[in-house]
């Protein structure tokens, strides 16, 4: 009789160790198959192309937008010549007046803080359409919006004083992109409304926690939230955490997480 009952022991153990094994194969398939979802991000009518950092280029309904370009003109080489270009603070991963010499920007508009504009060549004065906190300007048929970012913890408030620089909400079509540049999880991030897809930073000690970022991003809830800016000081962000945090309020679990290779090798 024992030996009958330890038998059946054994039977057991082993069809439950194939069908862990079989859930683990399947959660492996799923994720590579999310993984490679993640790496490319295009929709009808709008493509995101991950730069590096903090700088990408969007194509979104026949106009090209530059996002903090950085890293020499020849970066952007393959794509098409800007119609907009915007620039969230005077930071060299944000800011590049290299970069931008070296451009082709005779038809584009450069979105600015004051803090970038007095920093730019006389040579863009023609271009630049400054905006401070809060103001807004139409260009191309996109209504830009600027969005205070500036840092909240005492020991960090050197780095991003409020007023300074811009992050950006671009609406066109019905759809509104936010772009967070660099800040931490103010007020103003939490109390935006509508937004399709959000571009969101954090890395220590510049910006937020990945914690922090998630709980944010619960709160204003977008469609589909990008991880962008996430190397800090110490090495990369952990998104898994950022994850966790998103996750963790029922009304946030529909939200899109997309996850764009921002630090390609070279």
């Amino acid at each position: 009789m024992k030996n009958l009952l330890f038998g059946f022991i054994v039977v057991l153990l082993l069809v439950s160790c194939k069908n862990e094994t079989d859930k683990a194969t399947e959660n492996s398939k799923a994720t590579a198959e999310e993984v490679e979802k993640e790496m490319t991000s295009q929709d009808e009518n709008f493509e995101v192309i991950p730069i590096s950092h903090a700088s990408m280029v969007l194509n979104w309904n026949d106009k090209t937008i530059y996002v903090d370009p950085v890293g020499g003109a020849e970066t952007y080489a393959t794509y098409p010549l800007a119609d907009l270009i915007l620039i969230t603070d005077i930071h060299g991963d944000h800011m590049s007046i290299e970069t931008l010499q070296g451009l082709n920007t005779e038809k584009a508009k450069i979105i600015v803080p004051q803090a970038v504009a007095d920093s730019l060549p006389s040579d863009f004065d023609t271009q630049i359409d400054v905006l401070n906190n809060g103001d807004t300007k139409e260009r191309f048929g996109f209504n830009i919006e600027a969005i205070p970012m500036y840092n909240l913890r005492s020991d960090a408030l050197r780095f991003h004083p409020k007023g300074r620089g811009n992050g950006y909400v671009v609406e066109n079509d019905g759809k509104r992109i936010y772009i967070s540049g660099d800040t931490e999880d103010i007020p103003e991030m939490r109390a935006l409304e509508n937004i399709d897809k959000a571009f969101v930073c954090m890395n220590l000690p510049y910006t937020m926690t990945e914690m922090k970022a998630g709980d944010a991003v619960a709160e204003f809830k977008p469609k589909t939230v990008y991880p962008y800016h996430y190397r800090g000081a110490d090495g990369f962000s952990n998104l898994d955490l950022f994850e966790v945090a998103l996750r963790r309020l029922d009304t946030a679990k529909q939200i899109e997480i997309v996850r764009l290779n921002w630090y390609p090798v070279k």
